[in-house]
Parts: structure tokens; sequence; C-alpha cells
């Protein structure tokens, strides 16, 4: 194990907490760093470069988003070994005009108005109106540095790993273009589903100082289970929310998503207050070490 002070966290996740949207120089500037950093920690970096379509529902984005996910192993006699724990966090941001809150009310809108616009024509056409106003709001720009969302993860998994020892059996993925509808995750779940079959995938993102952390568990298993229990996690098979182990877990042997928050974190993602400003990485300290005691007992 490798000691770091609360300090070399910090400088890494003002390194980290940068709008950087994919395509961007500050994009590829946070590539760089998360190299750098797998490098130090002992492990070799593979680059997978993929290209696809962004989701639908996001305004201004373009047709084709193509970007590159980083696979993290450390060197081992059996090259063709998998580990059997893969710790993932998208690395790329986005800004919104609309926080994910109003997002939620949006879709909620929607859902509602669909389901009553036949009962209560007025109050269902109402409705499905305020959640398309808000829908035509969901624009991608790059004026969030997502220290949140999600540069905490980032940060996060590096803590987890400097309380390993140096042999645990443990690999790293780093995601792209997540934010623009898993992107990368999809990519991976379709061209490198190979490395998941016989692993267990545990998926971070937004960890907030405040609020209980959550687990979004996609395929159960003991691992997540474990890993839900020691961050004391509420677990949900499913939640309003598009993260990475969506795809991941349709090829993975188990996979569950952490976040911690509340209603107010949800305020704040994709916004451009999304900033190292509100931030202490409590949460990421909390669910790091809970995940780290995990990882060593096996």
């Amino acid at each position: 194990m490798r000691s770091y002070a609360v300090t070399d966290y910090a400088v890494l996740f003002r390194e980290l907490a940068i709008p950087r949207l994919v395509g961007t120089s500050n994009h590829q500037r946070v590539r760089e760093t998360l190299k750098r950093e797998l490098i130090a920690r002992g492990f070799t970096v593979e680059e997978h470069v993929f290209s696809g379509r962004p989701a639908r529902a996001l305004i201004g984005a373009p047709r084709i988003v193509s970007g590159t996910n980083l696979i993290a192993r450390r060197p081992s006699d059996r090259p063709t070994a998998r580990p059997p724990v893969w710790l993932v966090a998208h690395y790329d941001s986005k800004g919104q005009p609309i926080s994910m809150a109003m997002r939620l009310l949006g879709f909620a809108a929607l859902l509602i108005g669909l389901l009553v616009v036949l009962l209560v024509p007025l109050l269902g056409i109402a409705l499905l109106a305020l959640g398309t106003g808000i829908a035509l709001l969901n624009r991608v720009n790059d004026i969030s540095p997502g220290a949140l969302d999600n540069a905490t993860a980032l940060v996060a998994v590096f803590m987890a790993i400097d309380q390993l020892p140096a042999g645990a059996l443990v690999g790293v993925i780093f995601p792209d273009a997540e934010e623009y509808g898993l992107v990368g995750a999809r990519a991976l779940a379709l061209e490198r589903r190979d490395l998941f079959s016989q692993s267990s995938v545990i998926n971070l993102d937004s960890l907030d100082d405040t609020g209980r952390a959550t687990a979004f568990v996609h395929r159960p298993g003991r691992f997540g289970v474990a890993v839900a229990h020691a961050v004391n996690a509420r677990r949900w098979r499913w939640l309003p929310v598009i993260v990475d182990g969506i795809a991941l877990g349709r090829v993975a042997r188990e996979c569950v998503t952490i976040m911690k928050g509340n209603w107010r974190t949800m305020r704040v993602v994709h916004r451009p207050h999304d900033s190292i400003a509100r931030l202490r990485l409590d949460g990421a300290a909390h669910v790091a070490a809970g995940l780290a005691r995990v990882l060593r007992a096996g």
C-alpha cells in the first residue's frame, strides 16, 4: 500500500474537476492525468477507442461521439487473466441549462401526464406541455466543472486502490462519453465483453459529502451486497438515473453502482456550481474506505 496525504487527493481533485466535455482539450488533459496516476500505481493502461451515437434526448449533441475508454490492469504472470473486480468511474463531464433535479421533474410530469390525460384531459395536457418544455431545455454545453459528477468518483477509485496491497487483484476502468448516453460503456459491453463475464463491477458515480449512499443494483451478487453494506447504502433495483452500470451489468457477473447524495445533490449536477468549492471529499473517502475493506477481505 502506498501512503497519500489528504492534500495529495485535493491536488488531484483540482486537476480533474475542470469542464471536460468529450473532444475538448480539457477532456484530453484529464485523460492524461488519469493515465499518469494509474501508471504511478503500477498499472498498465490500455486505450479503447470507440465511436457511437449519443442519446437522442440530448439536444445539441453531435450525431457521432468518439472517445477513449481507459482499461487498467497490473502486470500478471497470466496475460489472459481478468481481474475478479473492476472499479469503474466515468471521466467525462457535461453542462446543461437545467439541473438533474429539474430533468427528473420533467420526466415525472411527462409520465403522470400520459397516465392522466384520458381521465383528466386538461391536467394531462398541462403536465405533458410542462414535461416537453423541460425536455427541450436538455441541451449539452461545457460549462460544468463536474466536481461531483464525476471527479469525486475518480478520486475515490484512487483512494480505494491506495488502501490495498500492491498485489490486489483489482482492475480499473474509466469509461468515456457517459454523459452522452453511456456511449463508452455500451462500446465496452459490445466490443470487450470478455473483460466482464467472470468479474464483479463496482461503478462509482457522484459521491457527495452529504446524504446517504445508494446502491443501484444492476445485477445482484455477493460482492455488491458486501460493498453496499460496507458503505451503509440503501439498495435499489431501479432508479430514474442513467449510469454506466446499466450497460456493464448486462455483461458482468454482478454489477452495482454506488452513489451518495440527496435532493440538493441533484440540483447541482451538470450545473456551473458543481465545483470543488462545495466539496471536501468526505463522501469519496467514506465510499473508498468501505470498498477497500471489502476488497481486502476478498
